[in-house]
């Protein structure tokens, strides 16, 4: 076993991690963010597309939901 089935097994726990959280979308959302870049990186390490793929685009579906929820938060916070 290489080092790089380390990231490949550290981004499966992250992964799996963000779905045991409960209660707080932003902890789950940077929980599997991790996880999706640190499978990007094992990806690349492999040389395997279909890693890499739906996990880059699985990366930005979080960064954008991430910027929402902060955005959302900020508005509502001006708000009151």
């Amino acid at each position: 076993m290489s080092w790089y089935d380390f990231i490949g097994y550290a981004a499966s726990l992250f992964v799996v991690g963000s779905f045991l959280i409960k209660d707080n979308i932003i902890y789950i959302r940077l929980t599997n963010l991790i996880g999706c870049v640190l499978f990007v990186i094992y990806g690349v390490l492999i040389n395997n597309i279909p890693i890499i793929l739906p996990n880059a685009f699985l990366m930005l579906v979080q960064i954008y939901f991430i910027f929402l929820k902060k955005k959302d938060k900020k508005k509502q916070s001006c708000d009151k």
